[in-house]
Formats: C-alpha cells, structure tokens, sequence
C-alpha cells in the first residue's frame, strides 16, 4: 500500500513512521509512506495556504489551489481516474466515524492520499470535488488532521496482509467481533497480593476460552453496551450473553 499525506507539518510524521506497526510495515516493503508539504503547491512568496472566509467570520480558511495541485501531482493530472483505484481522505470532524469496519474498507485500497486541515477549515471545494472519504477519529476537536491521519495509518497498516507475525492475532482484538478484549496477565502469577485467576494457570485450554468469551461480553456489557447486537452473536456467544443478563438480573 502507499499513503501520501498532505499537510503543512510534515515534520510530525517523522518520529511515528519510525517505531512499531509502522516501522515494520515499511521495513517490509509492505507500506510505503510519501510527506507532502502543502506550501510546495503554492506560488506567491509567502507560500500561503489560508486566506480570511467569504461573508466574514474569526479565523482563516485554508485554499483550495495547494490541495487540488498536490492531488493533481500524485494522480498524474487524472484525479477522476485515481478515484477509482483509490482513496483520498479529508480529516475531519464532519466525517465518518472511524469504525473497525471502515478501517478494514481501507486497508483493502492499494493507494491513500489523506489531507490534513488546518485553522477554521479547508474551502468546501475541495470537499465537494476532490474528496472521496471524510473521517473523524471520535467527536471532538484537535488542532488538525495530521494526529487522526496517523491513527488511520496505524490501524490500516496492521490489516495489511504480513504485517503482524501471526495474522490471525488481529481478528481476534478488540472491535474484530464488536466486543471489548478479555483481561490479559502474564509474569509473576502473583504480584502484590494480586493473583492471576486460577483458569489461566490450568492448562484447560477449553475452559479458558470460555472463561475469556465471558468476561469479554461482560467487559462489553459493562463499558460499551452499544456495541453488542444479539442477534449477530455466534451461538457460542449467545449462550454466555444471555447468561450474563440472566445473573444481573437477579
């Protein structure tokens, strides 16, 4: 896969890209990471990138001109055929909400091209004519698009086929089934008075999967009820869910 980012702090990828998921990614040659500086497709000396909005209001407005040429340079002038094949991504809380679903619809593209804004926005042009996917990392403001930019890559980066040593370890996470991970422990067995539950130490490879089912769904249940849908439960599932409902009930 090869990501481009446009943005005007380039800098700030540098240091995530060279650690962990990422870093192996690259190492790999299964992820190529391209940093475009916004100000290379401007002309006026002062490599402007935002100008004051139209009808009036606080903050500045950032122009459309830099993004079109940066997309227009990494499609070769074909936008609308890169369009095809690819994704080109606004960050930004309007967007789409970033699910485990839309991260998997991503990794399955072979090019992204994600734009990070900045100040009070990025001319509705571009949304309207440039754009093909708008994400937002959770309902709230950061400064700009280049934080949410690298949660994408990173959770893209780890569904990319040799990624991860053991392939199957990702569908097994947190939101692969729409439930919360099962607490994890390892060394020492007991630390401060605090001890490892007795299942794990058993050997009872059956029992624990079952002890893992359970408290996963009861974490959910607990923390994020709005992820469980019954009826998409396996029947495995459905047995412990109900059970879990029935003792709280009680």
């Amino acid at each position: 896969m090869k990501v481009d980012i446009i943005t005007i702090f380039p800098s700030m990828f540098k240091s995530p890209l060279e650690h962990g998921t990422l870093r192996i990614a690259q190492e790999k040659g299964l992820l190529k990471v391209c940093l475009r500086d916004l100000r290379d497709y401007t002309h006026d000396k002062h490599r402007q990138v935002d100008d004051t909005p139209y009808g009036g209001g606080s903050g500045m407005v950032m122009k459309p001109e830099p993004f079109f040429e940066a997309v227009e340079d990494i499609s070769q002038k074909d936008i609308e055929g890169f369009k095809k094949k690819a994704s080109i991504v606004l960050l930004t809380p309007q967007g789409e909400s970033l699910q485990q679903a839309k991260v998997k619809e991503m990794a399955m593209k072979s090019h992204l091209v994600l734009l990070c804004g900045r100040y009070e926005g990025i001319d509705e042009r571009v949304r309207e004519h440039l754009i093909t996917d708008e994400i937002s990392i959770g309902d709230y403001v950061v400064a700009g698009g280049e934080l949410p930019a690298l949660v994408l890559i990173e959770a893209v980066a780890r569904l990319i086929p040799g990624v991860l040593g053991d392939d199957y370890s990702k569908e097994e996470e947190t939101f692969s089934l729409k439930l919360l991970e099962y607490p994890q422990y390892t060394r020492p067995a007991e630390y401060r008075g605090h001890k490892v539950p007795e299942i794990l130490l058993s050997g009872n490879h059956a029992k624990i999967e079952e002890w893992r089912k359970y408290k996963s769904l009861k974490r959910t249940l607990m923390n994020r009820p709005d992820l469980l849908d019954e009826k998409g439960l396996t029947p495995d599932y459905l047995e412990i869910y109900k059970e879990i409902k029935k003792s709280s009930e009680q």
